[in-house]
């Protein structure tokens, strides 16, 4: 394990987990190498001292930041029409100023969360990690960490039809068609890149990135590298505003109200502007989200080419190799496709122009099911003792399908279970899925669990609610920029 050549001692009794710096944090300096330790030590001493709002960039959490007047509104709390519902715009509150009524929507969905998760105290969070332990140590027992390669000679075997189809329609000259199926290849193939990713496959890491690669930047186009690089901290932060990179997709779309106070990302380490763009976009995001998601594919190839060009793969260790085999993967995917098949073999623009938005638009239906797991579950912050199985699935669900269509979602449905337990074999996450639902029902957490179009439902809702809450902000604005005109003579 890396981890352990970076060990510098043990904690005695037991641990309690600190705001980290990257949430506003502040830790105590050491003295000439000796940590400060008074003796009577209280919860103060032992937790960083969060950040006032002028050193981070996010509205505090209600529930680990201390924050005076972190709302400030002039109705009183149980009256105040926002917190009930933010679906009429034709009636705003009074505030005194546009953060207080986005304070007090974050408090409002930290509130929902805590009312519907277990208690946030160290014993109940320690009870659900002793639990999910021993769940842990029940799916090694039962093998389940164990790969079903017979599982992928199935994935071979569907690979290999669609690649020939390709191939055929090609010769037929069915170029529209023939970019089809290679866009049905490329989905079906994203799969086995996310197993190898995460070390599902054979479990070595250099046997599985070599698998990643190869079919993610040779046969696809796409950087395995870059996606790990943002795939790792979305594992790790998910559903947070300000730190996961797979829901800050601003111009295009917001998922949670905190968007719009232009936070800073720490993945990107820029200001997500809630500009003009932002403002014109986003009322529109529920109709725009599947238009948009046609094209995400296009988004990939520069997040991938973004990733490469700026040196951001590992330069020491042993993924030092990664970047420069993913660069001529790179090329040999140019040479293949932009050349091979684009130029050399179709002779048409209209034809090539068919291949190229056939192949690409018809990988939607992936980007769909990566944003569904996530887009309507909670954004919310709380805190610091939040044990790691309870955030996860508060923040991901789950999406019911019969055995049959497995292969369509390629393990993506079971995002709740893979996010427990991320190095366990897709095959085996249906046989683990009645586990975690039992162990849910026994630490008293909800597990989400949706239809596909009861997901897509939720997903809309979702950002059409955003998109009212932007129009209440916005009236917000404008009704404060009238009294500050009155105020003032003009």
């Amino acid at each position: 394990m890396q981890m352990q050549r970076y060990r510098i001692g043990q904690i005695n009794g037991r641990w309690a987990n600190f705001v980290p710096p990257i949430q506003g944090g502040k830790f105590r300096s050491n003295v000439e190498g000796v940590v400060d330790t008074d003796e009577d030590e209280d919860d103060s001493e032992q937790n960083p001292t969060p950040a006032t709002s002028s050193d981070i960039s996010r509205t505090p959490s209600p529930i680990f930041d201390t924050r005076d007047a972190s709302i400030r509104r002039r109705t009183d709390s149980k009256n105040d029409p926002v917190l009930s519902s933010a679906s009429s715009v034709s009636s705003v509150p009074e505030y005194e100023d546009v953060m207080s009524y986005l304070d007090a929507q974050t408090k409002e969905r930290v509130d929902l969360d805590i009312a519907k998760y277990p208690s946030l105290d160290l014993a109940t969070q320690d009870e659900v990690i002793r639990k999910y332990r021993l769940l842990d140590q029940r799916l090694r027992a039962e093998g389940l960490y164990d790969c079903n390669y017979s599982a992928y000679a199935i994935e071979a075997c569907r690979y290999t039809f669609l690649f020939c189809m390709m191939l055929l329609s090609l010769h037929w000259g069915w170029y529209a068609t023939s970019g089809m199926f290679l866009g049905f290849f490329w989905h079906q193939l994203v799969f086995t890149v996310h197993d190898a990713g995460h070390m599902g496959i054979t479990h070595n890491f250099v046997t599985d990135t070599l698998i990643g690669i190869v079919i993610a930047d040779f046969i696809g186009g796409l950087s395995v590298g870059w996606w790990k690089y943002n795939h790792n901290v979305h594992h790790i932060v998910t559903n947070s505003p300000e730190h996961d990179p797979d829901i800050e997709h601003l111009p295009f779309f917001a998922i949670s109200h905190r968007f719009l106070e232009s936070l800073t990302s720490s993945f990107y380490e820029r200001v997500m502007s809630y500009d003009a763009l932002a403002k014109f976009i986003l009322p529109y995001q529920a109709y725009l989200y599947y238009p948009v998601l046609t094209f995400g594919r296009f988004n990939l190839y520069f997040l991938s080419w973004e990733y490469l060009i700026r040196g951001l793969a590992p330069k020491k260790g042993p993924a030092w190799w990664h970047r420069w085999l993913e660069i001529t993967g790179q090329f040999f995917f140019l040479y293949w496709y932009g050349y091979v098949i684009m130029y050399k073999t179709i002779p048409t623009a209209s034809g090539r122009l068919a291949f190229l938005m056939v192949s690409h638009m018809v990988t939607m239906p992936l980007h769909a099911q990566i944003t569904l797991s996530h887009f309507s579950m909670s954004t919310a912050e709380l805190g610091p003792h939040e044990s790691f199985p309870q955030k996860m699935l508060r923040t991901t669900m789950d999406i019911e399908c019969p055995p049959w269509l497995d292969f369509f979602h390629g393990g993506l449905q079971f995002q709740a279970i893979h996010h427990l337990f991320p190095r366990m074999p897709r095959h085996n996450l249906r046989r683990t899925q009645k586990l975690v639902q039992d162990f849910c029902s026994d630490v008293g957490i909800p597990y989400a669990l949706y239809g596909f179009v009861d997901g897509s439902r939720s997903v809309i809702g979702r950002l059409e609610e955003v998109s009212r809450q932007a129009a209440i902000l916005a009236k917000c604005q404008k009704t404060l920029a009238e009294r500050g005109d009155i105020l003032h003579g003009h």
